[in-house]
């Protein structure tokens, strides 16, 4: 997994050099503060990965204590809310990437209420998933007695785990969609539109 995150930052390396030099809104100072989020959250778990390792118990035992197992699992539950936020604020590039590996060329409205309608129902299933781990008090580091039920399928973890990353994808792709519909709303008249002075009589 590390591995997989070193390598997509080498490959967008050039977005870190970009960051000084040019001018950004209020999405772009957001889609920064979720990158830089994301990446204090990676380098946490790195490194209380090594501190609760079993493998380095005999070197790490003086401070993989109980804290860090609680900062620990804080920072794998955030990393899932950013990395579904960092794809919602880049869902558009991703569809098209996804569009243009097939060579899908033309809008397809069937296509777009299918995938709308799957939107629909991951963020539903998100939602109960969130009750389902309790995500809240996860996400809020709270003590609880909900340790790993071994009884219980590891994949209907992941699902649940993947529905909730789901469910703020949707989230930040709809609200962005939804503030860009509103600023365009309230612009007075499109680009190339000449406005015509009143005639004073």
């Amino acid at each position: 997994m590390f591995l997989l995150v070193i390598v997509h930052n080498v490959f967008n390396r050039r977005w870190y050099s970009s960051i000084a030099k040019s001018q950004r809104g209020p999405r772009g100072l957001f889609n920064t503060g979720v990158t830089f989020l994301l990446l204090f959250a990676m380098l946490a778990l790195l490194v209380t990965s090594v501190l609760i390792s079993n493998a380095l118990s005999g070197i790490m035992a003086a401070y993989g204590g109980f804290t860090v197992r609680q900062i620990h699992t804080l920072a794998g539950y955030w990393l899932l809310i950013i990395v579904a936020v960092h794809l919602g604020l880049r869902w558009p590039l991703i569809m098209s990437v996804a569009r243009s590996l097939p060579g899908i060329t033309k809008p397809n409205t069937a296509r777009s209420l299918a995938l709308r309608v799957i939107a629909a129902m991951t963020a539903a299933y998100g939602i109960w998933s969130s009750f389902r781990l309790g995500i809240g008090t996860k996400l809020s580091m709270q003590m609880t007695l909900d340790w790993w039920n071994f009884d219980e399928s590891v994949v209907g973890f992941f699902i649940h785990a993947l529905a909730i990353a789901g469910l703020y994808t949707v989230i930040t792709h709809y609200t962005i969609r939804l503030l860009q519909l509103r600023r365009k709303s309230s612009t007075p008249f499109q680009a190339g539109e000449q406005i015509v002075p009143l005639r004073q009589d």
